[in-house]
């Protein structure tokens, strides 16, 4: 399994997936043009998408979704709660495939888990993707980490994970208060200490890749989320000292990421 963070903040979201002759998108946020200057960068033509998968449906998620899913014929899957909460955003699409949250799916090469998040959306989730070699575990916008996202998550081989603010450069930034008040929320974002802390609890030795995601441009630093990052692996990564950890930026598209994995399927692998 090949993945790509194309761009990840709250200017926009989107992330490739391929593996076999399956291709798809993991929401698309940035405008249709965007998202296809950004797969060509590394090499992908949108004609070869297979489906786009929506995680909720808030704009720097969903902006490109409709016109690709027009232009390119391309089925977009999420749950009814998303689609009927994005209304007219959501309103022309190619065709539409109903998925369950909480329920496992088939998708061509890949098996696919949807799992419930905690935001400020109708019925956000997160993803868990295999192939029966490769599990990928896609897991932003979320204001808390629970018992369901650790067992979703666990047995990963790669993790997309959100670290979205600092806790002191937001209460200082330039957010106004009500702002500052969403992003901390339970349906808010994650801060780096508690997002550091829920990585620690999924190390293991197979986890290869894991890409730091939905980055606060205003609230957060590089610097600070290493910090964070290097305190989570003291004492916890004895058999993860060959993961590799990466940033995703707003600005430009990351780095294309070849998982290993391990003969397992999704199933057995939550």
């Amino acid at each position: 399994m090949r993945f790509c963070v194309l761009g990840s903040g709250s200017k926009g979201n989107a992330t490739y997936v391929e593996s076999g002759d399956t291709r798809i998108l993991i929401d698309a946020g940035f405008s249709g043009i965007e998202v296809e200057r950004r797969l060509a960068v590394i090499g992908v033509d949108l004609s070869s998408i297979s489906a786009i998968l929506v995680t909720h449906e808030h704009s720097d998620h969903i902006k490109g979704v409709s016109i690709l899913s027009r232009r390119y014929k391309l089925p977009v899957l999420t749950n009814k709660e998303t689609l009927s909460g994005a209304g007219k955003n959501l309103s022309q699409l190619y065709a539409w495939q109903e998925i369950a949250t909480g329920t496992s799916f088939h998708f061509q090469d890949l098996e696919i888990h949807p799992f419930s998040i905690s935001h400020d959306a109708a019925d956000p989730v997160g993803y868990v993707i295999g192939d029966g070699c490769s599990i990928l575990g896609y897991c932003t916008d979320t204001g808390i980490t629970s018992r369901l996202m650790k067992h979703r998550l666990t047995g990963c081989h790669g993790l997309v994970l959100e670290f979205n603010h600092d806790p002191e450069l937001l209460r200082n930034g330039p957010y106004p208060p009500h702002l500052q008040q969403r992003v901390r929320s339970k349906s808010g974002h994650l801060a780096n200490g508690e997002a550091a802390e829920f990585l620690a609890e999924l190390m293991h030795e197979g986890l290869e890749h894991v890409v730091l995601a939905h980055i606060s441009e205003a609230n957060n630093h590089h610097e600070v989320i290493n910090r964070a990052v290097a305190r989570c692996r003291v004492g916890v990564d004895g058999g993860c000292r060959a993961m590799r950890i990466s940033i995703a930026r707003q600005d430009q598209v990351g780095e294309v990421i070849m998982l290993s994995g391990g003969a397992f399927s999704v199933a057995e692998g939550l």
